[in-house]
């Protein structure tokens, strides 16, 4: 079943932002952005929330650092205890080095895992709605037309307001 867009190209990141804050504003919900930098306060006008994935990296990396305090413990202490030079088994010193480097193995790893995930990058996921020279010198706004509710003549009119030098409907196969 394809999917349909309206997608509007902008010169300008400012005109762009305020595409976006006059289209929520209006109860339109952005579909997606594409802009060839970074453009402050985009995310806050598109109403999006802020990112779990450093919460999700930090459990990773304290589940990656008790794993090998763990393990090094159990295997020092508890099944192969060695009398080396009179320290103790349990040498916490001892432990820093492989319980450092688990930590940032496994927060390294659930971090990159979790970006593709939200991304949706993964192997097999449809490419993305992308209008010509978006990446390069045009900032495109795009609205998904999801259901009969869907003013696409509103829409195309509040973009063009906004300083839009082209509006046009993608059709994109599922």
């Amino acid at each position: 079943m394809p999917r349909h867009f309206l997608v509007g190209r902008f010169a300008h990141a400012s005109d762009a932002l305020a595409a976006v804050r006059r289209m929520r504003g209006q109860g339109f919900r952005i579909y997606d952005i594409h802009a060839p930098h970074p453009v402050h306060g985009l995310d806050e006008a598109m109403g999006l929330r802020r990112s779990r994935i450093p919460v999700v990296t930090a459990l990773a990396g304290l589940m990656g650092l008790a794993s090998a305090l763990a393990l090094q413990f159990y295997c020092a202490v508890l099944d192969w205890p060695l009398n080396v030079g009179g320290k103790p088994p349990n040498s916490t010193l001892a432990f820093v080095p492989i319980a450092f480097e688990l930590t940032v193995l496994c927060a390294g790893l659930t971090a990159a895992g979790a970006f593709l995930l939200t991304s949706s990058l993964f192997p097999g996921a449809s490419a993305g709605v992308i209008a010509q020279g978006a990446t390069e010198d045009v900032f495109t706004v795009v609205l998904r037309k999801r259901d009969a509710t869907f003013d696409a003549g509103e829409a195309r009119r509040l973009l063009l307001q906004s300083g839009a030098f082209e509006v046009k409907e993608m059709e994109v196969a599922a």
